[in-house]
């Protein structure tokens, strides 16, 4: 596989390149024109029906449990060692252009979960089956079946191969040995257990473990990253400023770091905020389909949170972290970089509550990415592929510690991206359904406040 590499790369660089990103941020771009700026006009009630969705309609979850599920995906690696590769990369500008990819994401993200429940089905056992592949085949019409099918088969790779496996494993067998000395073979068999224990009871099972754990965690790592950014609050104005001019002058500094241009910091920037918030990728409507509730516009709302809380809130911790520590001219880079800031704050035991973050948010993108895959599989080949898949995902994280085979992580990165564009196309085509459900709905709130006067 090694001798395919070059070729691998070639594809890697020409998919992440400008066409994967143009189609994906003009996507955004078209739906908040389309919606009116709905990101902005409607967060407060987004924010709002997080915890206080009536969750009365058909579905296996409650809404709050559906975006756990989701925020457990995205909610991962990439709010640590991403957000550090960019700044690394492009410069503190890269963190102002990761906040305009979330910012139109945040649109994207709302048409994912709005159609996902509006064109949801249930599956053979009864349970709400949903995402682009049920959108795609019965909102744009059974001839475009096969690209419904090219987006599921694409999912099960990503879930296999992709962000579901390797990647996390790695990050929590390698930030215990490092951090706490435990083996690899100790952490890995812990893992496979434990993932093999919540995995085998299906979504109830995930999304229970995630409405508890996500809060836990993000709530952990926005208060230690607040605490660094408490520590350096005079220099809060120097750091947004070395942003906003990075964002459009490029940056060079010293310290191994050998300058970056307006377009590296661009590209890096819109590149690791969408693999982070994953904002078009077409996995997060996935989960919202489960959601319990009869109006499709109310999840996609809710949906909409996830991209602000994963880009907007978190990982924007981790960028101000970087730039306000100087972290990020040092001669570190990834999850090395951070922890130098983290323990640099506050000493030892920085470094082990960054672990612990690293390693919950791995754990939970795992849980995330198994469900993602399940339901894809389902698609593709009915109940009876669910068992066969899940034993096949529980060996992958068996031995997913002790691969690391570059080809396998470019492999990975392509196959996020071959999920993108059929997702891409379908909110394209249906963003007119999107429109029209999103007025309807609050037309009818607007009614019902009438009425209530």
């Amino acid at each position: 596989m090694e001798s395919f590499l070059p070729v691998l790369n070639a594809v890697d660089s020409f998919l992440w390149g400008a066409p994967l990103i143009v189609l994906l941020v003009g996507t955004g771009i078209m739906l908040t024109l389309r919606l009116s700026l709905i990101q902005v006009r409607r967060l407060p009630r987004a924010l709002a029906l997080i915890l206080r969705a009536k969750n009365r309609g058909e579905g296996d979850v409650s809404s709050f449990k559906a975006l756990c599920v989701a925020l457990a995906a995205t909610i991962g690696t990439g709010n640590i060692v991403g957000v550090a590769t960019a700044v690394k990369v492009g410069g503190p500008g890269a963190i102002f252009w990761m906040w305009m990819a979330a910012f139109f994401g945040m649109a994207t993200k709302y048409a994912e979960g709005l159609l996902a429940v509006k064109y949801r089905t249930t599956d053979e056992r009864g349970e709400i089956a949903g995402g682009p592949m049920y959108y795609i085949r019965h909102g744009m019409g059974e001839k475009y079946r096969p690209l419904a099918g090219f987006f599921a088969c694409a999912a099960v790779l990503v879930a296999f191969f992709g962000i579901g496996t390797f990647p996390q494993v790695n990050a929590i067998v390698d930030s215990a040995e490092l951090s706490f000395g435990v083996p690899r073979l100790v952490t890995d068999i812990a893992l496979t257990v434990l993932i093999a224990a919540i995995t085998i009871g299906g979504l109830r099972s995930i999304a229970e473990v995630a409405a508890r754990i996500i809060p836990f965690m993000a709530v952990l790592y926005v208060v230690i990253s607040v605490g660094i950014i408490a520590m350096h609050i005079d220099g809060i104005p120097a750091a947004i400023g070395l942003i906003l001019d990075g964002a459009f002058t490029g940056t060079a500094a010293a310290g191994g770091f050998a300058g970056s241009t307006i377009m590296m910091a661009m590209q890096n920037g819109i590149a690791r905020g969408v693999f982070s918030n994953e904002s078009g990728l077409g996995s997060a409507p996935i989960a919202a389909a489960a959601a319990k509730t009869k109006e499709p516009a109310e999840q996609g709302l809710i949906s909409m949170t996830g991209t602000f809380i994963d880009t907007i809130i978190i990982c924007t911790m981790t960028g101000l972290v970087l730039v306000l520590t100087g972290a990020w001219q040092s001669d570190t880079a990834g999850a090395a970089m951070t922890g130098a800031a983290f323990t640099g704050a506050y000493g030892h035991i920085g470094g082990a509550l960054l672990t612990i973050s690293l390693a919950l948010f791995a754990f939970t993108t795992i849980l995330g990415w198994n469900y993602y895959g399940e339901r894809a599989i389902l698609y593709l080949a009915g109940v009876r592929a669910i068992l066969p898949y899940r034993l096949v995902f529980i060996a992958l994280i068996a031995c997913g510690a002790f691969l690391k085979l570059e080809a396998i992580w470019v492999l990975a990165d392509i196959v996020n991206g071959l999920m993108a564009i059929p997702n891409l196309i379908a909110l394209i085509a249906l963003s007119g359904v999107v429109v029209h459900e999103t007025r309807r709905y609050f037309e009818k709130l607007e009614r019902g406040r009438r009425f209530m006067k």
